[in-house]
């Protein structure tokens, strides 16, 4: 591996294009949703053996599960689409094998089975010294030389991996705000993240993990029926939101993600926005390139172009004017912030 880099940002910001784009080089091994899967359980502090790492990787995430579970899976979720040897109902699945396994080979289950024997063997070490090893394998695997990450909602993991990968380097990838507000708003599991922190404002928690029973009982029935094994997927795909509280969401994101990669040397650091990929997508693409450090060989060029789907600007130019103003109004510190990060 000769860089590692993390695209991080919002999410719903053409991401998921993005790291189809990005997969799509010969010399980058594209970690799709792996912070994401492994959430902060990955990341434990002291020595871990082979096997406790393997853990880390392969226990099924405990609220993707549940969404499945409960009839609400997000789009990402791309083994359910295509689906193996493992399911929710009978194994649970692997929380590698959800998202980033299937971005990388059409045989996930064999590619787990393979790095399942390698790396319960491997010594005791720290989680950053066995996720080095891992892209090792991986980039030895697939013939690639750079590594990029790239999760939805993850900008507020810029310390972590400052302090995890002192080496790495970030790409912010963001968006116009009010379209991804919008977008937000429409999206499984962002929908389920502002229910969550309504959640967490009426009990004064810190985290949904750490809530009382007292708590979940003081609840509406609405919230705490989320918080069961199973629930409603309607309790979260049919309830009326508030379209402008995703923006506040969208800015509060965005202004803690700009301060934390504000701490970041600006040689290890670059933005990317959305906007500007569609519009410039072969120098926007060919910059991303040498700031990962690979060739922006043309045919890869000419590919990724072709992959930006420029009508998904715009989407929130097509509300009525109060919850455009709405929507504008709530995401102007987020966009102010940006403005200065940029500047």
């Amino acid at each position: 591996m000769r860089t590692l880099t993390f695209v991080v940002g919002t999410g719903r910001s053409g991401s998921t294009a993005l790291s189809g784009i990005v997969n799509a080089h010969p010399d980058v091994l594209s970690l799709n949703e792996l912070l994401s899967s492994v959430q902060s359980r990955g990341f434990p502090e002291g020595l871990l053996t082979g096997a406790g790492f393997w853990r880390l990787l392969a226990d099924p995430n405990p609220l993707f599960e549940r969404m499945i579970r409960s009839g609400a899976p997000m789009p990402e979720f791309v083994y359910t689409r295509r689906p193996g040897r493992f399911s929710t109902a009978t194994t649970g699945i692997p929380a590698l094998s959800l998202m980033v396994l299937p971005h990388l080979t059409d045989d996930p289950d064999g590619l787990f089975d393979e790095l399942e024997k390698a790396v319960r063997g491997w010594p005791a070490r720290t989680a950053a010294g066995h996720y080095e090893a891992l892209f090792g394998l991986l980039c030895a695997r697939f013939g690639s030389s750079a590594v990029v990450e790239r999760s939805g909602y993850s900008s507020d993991r810029v310390p972590l991996l400052r302090r995890t990968f002192p080496q790495a380097r970030f790409v912010h990838l963001f968006r116009d705000g009010p379209d991804c507000a919008l977008s937000m708003s429409r999206h499984t599991g962002y929908r389920l993240i502002f229910l969550m922190r309504e959640i967490l404002a009426r009990t004064g928690a810190e985290r949904v993990e750490e809530l009382t029973g007292e708590q979940v009982r003081s609840l509406p029935p609405e919230l705490s029926r989320l918080l069961a094994d199973r629930f409603d997927p309607a309790l979260v795909l049919d309830r009326e939101l508030p379209v402008a509280g995703f923006a506040a969401l969208w800015s509060e994101i965005v202004v803690r993600g700009v301060a934390h990669l504000g701490g970041v040397p600006a040689p290890m650091r670059t933005t990317l926005a959305y906007e500007d990929l569609l519009d410039r997508p072969r120098e926007e693409l060919a910059r991303l390139a040498a700031f990962i450090g690979v060739e922006p060989l043309p045919r890869w060029l000419d590919a990724g172009a072709a992959r930006l789907d420029a009508g998904r600007r715009g989407a929130s130019l097509r509300l009525p004017p109060a919850e455009l103003a709405a929507l504008r109004e709530g995401c102007a510190a987020g966009e102010r912030a940006l403005a200065e990060g940029r500047g």
